[in-house]
């Protein structure tokens, strides 16, 4: 367990440190704003679709290393897939965070962040990226999606 750990700390360190995707993408088909109240994070997601297919994403925003981790592990996952598989993603690792139900798509990577339900007030940080993404997905551009 100890060895989880000390990856999990590695990974969310490296990502927070250097995250993968971040800034502004142009062009953009969409946009989306998050705010995570209980932390101070905000986010913005910028994705680009080709067809059906996440073409490439990116965000902006300050936040902890939790969320700044999730959102740059986020990019990475997402790119390339087709919308329904980038939302059968959320899907799973939103129930990962909650608990709610059973992850429906291996998650290969984003398992690390796994760590996060053993700290319930994280977990709206771990999860922030991932419902700014939903709503880029759903079109965007419309009021922040917040956590509470």
């Amino acid at each position: 367990m100890s060895d989880l750990r000390d990856l999990y700390q590695q990974v969310i360190l490296d990502h927070y440190r250097a995250p993968r995707n971040f800034g502004a993408l142009e062009p953009v088909s969409a946009c989306a704003e998050g705010y995570n109240p209980l932390c101070g994070d905000q986010i913005k997601i910028y994705l680009r679709t080709d067809g059906d297919r996440v073409d490439g994403v990116s965000f902006e925003g300050v936040g902890c290393a939790i969320s700044t981790a999730s959102a740059s592990l986020m990019t990475e996952a997402v790119r390339g897939l087709e919308r329904p598989q980038a939302e059968a993603l959320i899907a799973s690792f939103l129930a990962l965070m909650t608990g709610d139900g059973e992850a429906g798509v291996d998650l290969g990577k984003l398992e690390v962040l796994s760590g996060v339900k053993d700290y319930p007030v994280r977990i709206k940080c771990a999860t922030l990226a991932w419902h700014a993404l939903r709503a880029a997905l759903e079109g965007g551009d419309s009021e922040a999606v917040t956590t509470e």
